[in-house]
């Protein structure tokens, strides 16, 4: 019987799960990945993992997220997660732009949904024990800090071409920015293959951080003036690490990846790059939990959601879509749980 939901596993992730399951007490670290209104899919597996799965848990988990990724995950070291999380959902579901925003309109409304999500509890979000809030964000060099648009285009333009030599030569063009909670380590402090600065999350940054996260070039506008980081114009965390390569936890503990798809993509700039994929030391112990092919295929438009979606359909389409899609992946929630707490999820993982 095909599954509406594929986990696929690093080989001592796949071991492990076929010898014990999935507990919850087996995951260190939860990433979230760029992709803008793509996370629609994974609103069903967010609510069935803030609403059950980790509703218990006792020890620190370890978020990072980068865009949609670091939204998403606000929510989860909100003091009242699932609210949080409906917030979110509703409110990029229903924001409504004009035919040719531009990109102080969008990013104008990004700001309010933030601040939306947020409200009040910005420091219990920051100090939360068990949800421990990272995000990363890039600072932009070179041409890349331009407000102007050619100059902005011609520096992205640069960093594509070199990315397909090495992505070490992203480093050239921005300095990733991780964003950790305050008065805790992070054990994504590692992360050191491309130029990495460490800032401290704040009340006065939190926002300004989480949207940093998700300004996409040219789209929106970089973020200036992040209280306690370096000066300099950020933008969306994605452009460095998109789907992530990186080694998320040591091989005691697994990496739980709820994800749009059962591949992934490093950076930004690697989508056109077939060959380029996360190493396999670094997927271990990582375990992609994803939409299948056939349930991708019976969603309107046999796909799940995208940014050409603002584009290509009207406002009513895109809500009334998205809406479906919302719904449909609460399925993906409920299968997530039968197969975890039944141990089926031993017979149907299969290899990352």
């Amino acid at each position: 019987m095909s599954s509406i939901l594929d986990f696929r596993a690093g080989p001592v992730a796949l071991a492990r799960i076929r010898d014990e399951g999935l507990p919850q007490s087996s995951i260190e670290v939860v990433p979230g990945a760029s992709g803008g209104p793509k996370w629609f899919v994974l609103t069903g597996l967010d609510k069935a993992l803030l609403g059950e799965y980790f509703k218990d848990r006792q020890q620190p988990l370890h978020l990072l997220g980068t865009s949609a990724g670091s939204w998403r995950f606000a929510c989860y070291a909100h003091p009242d997660p699932l609210a949080a999380h409906e917030r979110f959902e509703q409110g990029y579901l229903l924001t409504e732009y004009s035919e040719s925003p531009t990109p102080e309109e969008i990013t104008t409304k990004c700001r309010h949904l933030i601040r939306e999500i947020i409200g009040s509890q910005a420091g219990s979000i920051l100090n939360n024990d068990i949800m421990r809030y990272n995000l990363i964000a890039v600072r932009s060099r070179g041409l890349g800090k331009s407000h102007r648009k050619g100059k902005l285009m011609a520096g992205m333009g640069m960093a594509a071409l070199a990315n397909v030599v090495s992505r070490k030569t992203l480093g050239l063009f921005f300095t990733r920015t991780l964003f950790y909670p305050p008065g805790r380590g992070s054990p994504f402090h590692q992360m050191n293959d491309l130029p990495t600065d460490r800032v401290e999350l704040s009340e006065a940054n939190l926002a300004d951080a989480i949207l940093a996260s998700g300004s996409i070039p040219m789209v929106m506008e970089g973020v200036e003036g992040i209280a306690g980081a370096p000066e300099g114009i950020y933008r969306d965390g994605g452009v460095t690490d998109y789907h992530f390569d990186t080694r998320f936890a040591e091989n005691d503990k697994l990496v739980l990846y709820p994800h749009f798809y059962g591949h992934r993509t490093p950076g930004w700039f690697d989508k056109g790059i077939k060959w380029r994929k996360p190493s396999a030391l670094n997927s271990e112990n990582v375990v992609v939990v994803s939409p299948s092919d056939e349930f991708v295929a019976k969603l309107p438009y046999g796909k799940i959601p995208d940014r050409n979606d603002f584009v290509n359909l009207s406002y009513k389409e895109r809500v009334r879509y998205w809406s479906v899609v919302i719904q449909e992946s609460q399925r993906l929630g409920d299968e997530f749980l039968e197969q975890v707490n039944s141990g089926r999820i031993r017979e149907t993982v299969q290899p990352l």
